[in-house]
C-alpha cells in the first residue's frame, strides 16, 4: 500500500512540474545552422535546455519547416511559440551562406509567410530588388500554382539561382518532373498562369 501511495505522489510532483519546463520562446530574425544539424536553439532565442535538441538535418544551402510542425516539435519539448506573425514556413539557411545583418531586409527573410496572390505587382518591384536573390540552385522551393479558385502547392528542387521576377525550374520532388516556375520571395515560387501574367507585367 505505502510503495502505491509513493509511486501516486511521484506521478502527480512530475505532472504539477511539467508546465514549469515549458517556456515562451520568441523566432531568430535570421535562423541558421553550422553544421547540418538544426536544433532549437538555431530557430529560437530563449530555448534553454532545449536548445541542443535536433529538429531537422539540413542537406543543402537551407531546409524549410512546416510552422504547424515547428509548433508541435517545441511543445514536445517544453517550448511554447505561438507564431505571432501566423507564418506558414520557417527557412533554416546555413551560416556559411547567410547574409549580414545590414543586407536589405529582402535578401534576409527567413520565415517566409503565405505566398502572395497572383495578382502581386511584380511590374513596381524596382530592378534593384529584383537583383538580389532569393532561390538558390538546390534550394527546396514551394511552387504554388493557381488556376481561379484552384490553388495547389508543389515542393521541389531548384535547378538554378534565380532572383525575385526571374525564371526558375524546380525539379518536383515525388515525380521528378521540372516545372517552369518564377521566382518571387525566398523558398517560394509560383507556376502556370500567374507565373505568365506577371512576366508580362515586368
Amino acid at each position: 500500500m505505502q510503495i502505491v501511495s509513493r509511486t501516486l505522489i511521484a506521478a502527480a510532483a512530475l505532472l504539477v512540474a511539467t508546465p514549469s519546463l515549458a517556456g515562451p520562446v520568441s523566432l531568430k530574425a535570421n535562423p541558421v545552422d553550422t553544421d547540418g544539424q538544426v536544433t532549437f536553439g538555431d530557430i529560437f532565442d530563449g530555448a534553454g535546455p532545449a536548445s541542443s535538441v535536433v529538429v531537422a538535418r539540413r542537406s543543402g544551402p537551407s531546409v524549410v519547416m512546416e510552422a504547424g510542425q515547428l509548433q508541435s516539435l517545441a511543445r514536445q519539448s517544453g517550448l511554447e511559440w505561438d507564431n505571432p506573425r501566423g507564418l506558414r514556413r520557417v527557412v533554416i539557411r546555413s551560416a556559411a551562406l547567410s547574409p549580414s545583418s545590414t543586407a536589405p531586409a529582402a535578401a534576409v527573410a527567413d520565415a517566409t509567410p503565405a505566398p502572395a496572390p497572383a495578382q502581386a505587382p511584380f511590374a513596381a518591384t524596382s530592378r534593384s530588388v529584383r537583383a538580389e536573390r532569393v532561390i538558390s540552385r538546390n534550394d527546396i522551393v514551394q511552387v504554388v500554382y493557381t488556376v481561379g479558385a484552384v490553388r495547389l502547392t508543389i515542393s521541389g528542387r531548384a535547378m538554378a539561382n534565380a532572383a525575385a521576377g526571374e525564371p526558375v525550374s524546380v525539379r518536383n520532388l515525388e515525380s521528378g518532373r521540372t516545372i517552369d516556375a518564377l521566382a518571387v520571395s525566398p523558398g517560394q515560387a509560383i507556376a502556370g498562369p500567374a507565373a505568365r501574367a506577371a512576366r508580362a507585367a515586368l
